[in-house]
């Protein structure tokens, strides 16, 4: 497949005539195009339906030499195709089309505000389309037209308009939506990442950091970075020898993304001398999200809690014009873990004198108690950077978990803390196997002091994060584990008044 670009589907939609000035029944334009006139190409028609004149169709057609329709929109009833009701009615259709291809199976009521009213509604548009256009293809599209589409598609979400397109677009999703959008974008990645791996084609499109899993917000004193991320398209750290004939584990751990939130308040405080600039923890959320319904994960996968949790996370923020800065200041770590040791040694004897030998019975005993953390909190400084550490910790003997793996014994044992980790009292996660870390625990603040002569500008910051998720057995018995990675990188801009 030749190299295809991706046209501006809002913009050719605007310029069609009015339905009663076609001279033709239909419209085309090209979306993926072959140099070999041999090889089918993709195109998005719109059709007028010839017993309805004000009524017409959006369809996605493989142009075979005999067509394959791939996707068609619900009647469109419109005296001229491109004017705001009409766009706006495709764009809510397009929306719910692209949430039907996730797990929910259904969506959530939208209703948008007037399209003039809309900041770079066009971008948002041609960015809904393009993510329909990738699901499509994946779903529907024939093998030798979808591989072509496939890596031009992702070439065109991944660059920098749809970035900021899709910072609109969540916006005028909203966060409920959004949800819903990611699962669907990112079930899709994972079941073509799967294909891939099955026949042995993946090389790694997807690895992290990709701008598809992430996106950032700087406003009103709070930066935010949103992250998105299939759990097949992390790296893996560590792992043992992959059960191969436990087609349900493998199920089970494909079908999963990490969602995360990651939140942070800062303040300007102006001084005669300098300028003081405050970042402390607000909200840091990371869950694990199953990508498919219950029931086809009772069915083919090894249950919802077979899955992989949050192990360590580490935030860096980092000005990136560094000539104004004079300092920077953490807070402590967080205290050492708790430590509480009993030792109880007890030494019973007893004489049974009725007993025709003469019975000496001793008996001795030994016990410790150990009561630790399970998550620790570090703070650290490289250059200007602050660096924030979460390390979970082995309860029983305070190994790091992203770091070490369980012996077979312990693997076995049903009293390790692991174990039904979703349901115990003492579990170091929600029930829905996340964390949260809030600013009323972790919100000592990180404080850079820049030049008086900063005031009145607009600095950049970095967030970089990494974020390890572990696999260790909750209730399936199996001694595989494993862990997985995931890198982002984001920036965030702070205005210094």
């Amino acid at each position: 497949m030749a190299h295809c670009s991706f046209p501006d589907v809002f913009r050719w939609i605007r310029t069609l005539p009015p339905l009663s000035q076609w001279t033709a029944d239909s419209f085309s334009m090209s979306i993926c195009s072959s140099i070999s006139s041999s090889q089918p190409s993709l195109c998005l028609t719109v059709s007028k339906n010839p017993q309805s004149p004000n009524l017409c169709f959006a369809n996605l057609i493989a142009d075979f030499s005999i067509p394959i329709s791939l996707w068609t929109s619900k009647p469109i009833k419109a005296i001229k195709l491109g004017d705001d009701v009409t766009i706006s009615k495709l764009l809510v259709n397009i929306i719910q089309d692209v949430l039907l291809y996730g797990p929910s199976q259904h969506s959530s009521f939208m209703k948008f505000v007037n399209v003039d009213s809309i900041s770079k509604f066009p971008d948002i548009f041609n960015l809904a389309f393009l993510t329909l256009l990738f699901l499509v293809c994946i779903y529907e599209a024939p093998s030798d037209l979808r591989s072509g589409c496939l890596s031009t598609i992702k070439r065109h979400l991944t660059n920098c308009e749809s970035r900021q397109a899709s910072k609109s677009l969540m916006k005028l999703l909203g966060s409920n939506l959004e949800e819903q959008w990611m699962r669907s974008l990112n079930l899709a990645i994972s079941n073509w990442i799967a294909e891939l791996q099955a026949a042995h084609q993946y090389h790694g499109s997807f690895r992290t950091p990709s701008p598809l899993f992430s996106y950032s917000l700087s406003t009103s004193g709070l930066w935010k970075v949103q992250l998105y991320c299939p759990v097949i398209s992390m790296d893996v750290e560590s792992s043992n020898n992959y059960p191969a004939d436990d087609e349900r584990l493998k199920f089970s751990l494909k079908y999963h993304q990490l969602e995360g939130v990651f939140q942070f308040n800062y303040r300007v405080i102006l001084k005669d001398k300098w300028v003081e600039i405050m970042v402390n923890i607000d909200n840091i959320r990371c869950d694990v999200v199953k990508l498919v319904n219950e029931t086809l994960m009772r069915e083919r996968g090894a249950g919802a809690d077979e899955k992989h949790f949050p192990s360590r996370i580490f935030l860096q923020l980092t000005p990136t014009l560094q000539n104004q800065v004079l300092s920077v200041s953490v807070a402590k770590s967080s205290e050492n873990p708790r430590r509480e040791i009993g030792i109880d040694k007890s030494i019973e004897a007893s004489f049974e004198p009725p007993n025709p030998y003469m019975g000496l019975k001793v008996s001795a005993g030994e016990s410790t108690t150990v009561s630790l953390k399970p998550w620790k909190f570090e703070q650290s400084v490289y250059g200007y950077s602050a660096n924030l550490n979460w390390f979970l910790h082995d309860s029983v003997d305070g190994k790091e978990v992203f770091s070490s793996k369980p012996s077979k014994f312990e693997l076995l044992n049903p009293k390790s803390w692991f174990k039904d980790r979703y349901s115990s009292a003492y579990r170091p996660f929600t029930r829905q196997g996340g964390v949260i870390f809030a600013g009323d625990e972790y919100g000592e603040s990180v404080r850079w002091k820049v030049e008086r002569a900063a005031a009145g500008k607009t600095m950049e910051w970095e967030i970089k994060g990494w974020v390890w998720l572990t696999y260790w057995p909750n209730k399936h018995k199996t001694f595989y584990s494993e862990t997985r990675r995931l890198q982002f990188r984001e920036m965030v801009l702070l205005n210094v008044a």
